[in-house]
C-alpha cells in the first residue's frame, strides 16, 4: 500500500493547541480529541455533505477550491460531543475497547474515566489528598481483563494502577505504584501483564505486575524518551526519543534493529525540545512522526513565503519500516482561516509574530491497521489522511 496521505477532513472546534488524539476501539469511526482548552470533543470524521458551509468533494481530489482563494478547502468533520470537567489543559486520551468508556488525563492532576454516551464521568483518580498524585499526568491507558484498570504515569515520577470498579471516588489510592524513574514519565504502552513506561531520564522500563520483574532499556544517557508504540505480536517496540532518532527495539534483548531519522540530502526531521508522538500505521509498513518544525523553515522558498506572510504548515514524516528510508513527507495545513486559532500571535514587544504549527499528536485508525490517521498539533485543528 503508498502511504495515506490525502487530506480527507478537518476537525474544528478547539480553542488552542491539541495536545491529545484517539480513534475508538475497533475499525474506528470516531475520534476523540484533547486540546489546552481544557476539552474532549468526539468527533465523526466523514464529512457532511449538501449542508450549506460544507464543502463538496471533488471528484479528482476530496477537495475543492472555495471561491477567491487560491488553496484547496479541506471538508469538515461532525462534532458530535464534547466533554468538559478538565480545570487544565488535556495531554491524554484512552479509549476502552468496548467504546463505552475513555480515559482522560492532563493538568489537573487528575485521571478520569468517562462515560461516552452520558458525557459524565465515572470515576475520578487522583484528584484526592491521599493519591498523592503530583504535577500533570501525562499518560493514560487501559489495562487489564475488560479494561478493568486504569494506568497513569505523568512529571512526579510515578507508574500508577488504577482500579475503575473502586468505589471511592477521588480519594481511591492506586492498587500498585512503580516509583523508579528519575524524571517524568512522558508514555506507556500496555500488553497482558506487562506496562511498558518512557521516562524523561531516558529509559524505557517494563514492568511485569505477574511475576514482579523490571527490565530496563537505556535508550539515550541524555535525551528523554516521549513515545513508545508496540508491535501487535509485542516482539518489538517503536521508541522515541528527544535526540531526533526513532529506533525500532527488540523487546526481548533490547537489540535496536532499526533507527529513523533525516536523510544526509534533504529536509530535516527534528525532534529535540517537546514531546512529539511516533508511532506505527499501515499495518507496521510505517514509521510515523510528528515535527517540531514547520515547513517555511526549513527551505529557502520557505523562507521566503513565512517573510510574505504564508500560513507555517506542519508536517509529518513517513519511515519504511524495514529499510528506515523516508517514504513521505506529508504537508499538515494550519487549517481554514478564522475555523482555528490564529497562526500569528502579539508578542511581549506589542509586534505581530508568526507561529509554528508544531505536529505533535498522531493516531491511527485500527490501531495502526486501518487506512487512515490524523494528526493535531498547535494551530488546534485536527487533520485527518486518508489513501488517494
Amino acid at each position: 500500500m503508498s502511504f495515506p496521505d490525502k487530506p480527507i477532513a478537518q476537525l474544528l472546534g478547539s480553542n488552542g493547541p491539541v495536545h491529545a488524539v484517539t480513534y475508538s476501539a475497533g475499525s474506528g469511526t470516531y475520534i476523540l480529541t484533547g486540546s489546552s482548552d481544557r476539552s474532549i470533543r468526539l468527533y465523526n470524521p466523514q464529512p457532511t455533505t449538501g449542508t450549506a458551509g460544507t464543502p463538496a468533494k471533488s471528484k479528482d481530489h476530496g477537495f475543492v477550491t472555495k471561491p477567491g482563494t487560491s488553496s484547496p478547502s479541506i471538508p469538515e468533520g461532525r462534532l458530535i460531543q464534547t466533554y468538559a470537567e478538565h480545570g487544565y489543559e488535556v495531554l491524554s486520551l484512552a479509549c476502552a475497547a468496548d467504546n463505552a468508556r475513555f480515559a482522560s488525563s492532563g493538568g489537573d492532576r487528575t485521571v478520569f474515566l468517562w462515560d461516552v454516551t452520558t458525557a459524565q464521568t465515572l470515576r475520578r483518580f487522583g484528584g484526592g489528598h491521599t493519591a498523592g498524585v503530583g504535577g500533570r499526568v501525562n499518560c493514560v491507558c487501559f489495562a487489564g481483563e475488560g479494561d478493568s484498570l486504569v494506568v497513569s504515569g505523568g512529571f512526579d515520577t510515578t507508574v500508577r494502577v488504577w482500579d475503575t470498579r473502586s468505589g471511592q471516588g477521588a480519594g481511591a489510592k492506586p492498587i500498585q505504584s512503580f516509583t523508579e524513574a528519575r524524571d517524568a514519565i512522558s508514555a506507556l504502552a500496555v500488553r497482558g501483564p506487562e506496562i511498558l513506561a518512557a521516562s524523561v531520564d531516558g529509559r524505557v522500563r517494563t514492568y511485569d505486575v505477574r511475576t514482579g520483574r523490571m527490565t530496563t532499556d537505556v535508550i539515550s544517557g541524555t535525551a528523554g524518551v516521549t513515545s513508545l508504540s508496540l508491535t501487535r505480536d509485542g516482539r518489538s517496540v517503536l521508541v522515541g526519543a528527544l535526540d531526533s532518532r526513532l529506533r525500532l527495539l527488540d523487546r526481548e534483548n533490547g537489540t535496536c534493529l532499526r533507527t529513523y531519522t533525516s536523510e544526509e540530502k534533504g529536509p530535516m526531521w527534528r525532534n529535540e525540545e517537546l514531546r512529539v508522538q511516533s508511532l506505527l500505521g499501515g499495518r507496521e509498513r510505517f514509521v510515523v512522526a510528528g515535527d517540531e518544525m514547520d515547513i517555511n523553515s526549513t527551505t529557502e522558498e520557505g523562507l521566503q513565503k513565512s517573510s510574505k506572510g504564508a500560513t507555517p504548515d506542519g508536517r509529518v514524516w513517513a519511515w519504511d519500516l524495514l529499510t528506515g528510508r523516508v517514504v513521505a513527507t506529508v504537508t499538515v495545513p494550519w487549517g481554514p482561516p478564522g475555523a482555528a486559532t490564529s497562526s500569528r500571535s502579539i508578542g511581549r514587544d506589542g509586534r505581530e509574530k508568526e507561529r509554528r504549527n508544531v505536529t505533535s499528536c498522531l493516531a491511527w485508525q485500527d490501531g495502526g491497521w486501518g487506512d487512515q490517521f490524523c494528526v493535531g498539533g498547535t494551530s488546534g485543528v485536527v487533520t485527518v489522511f486518508g489513501p488517494r
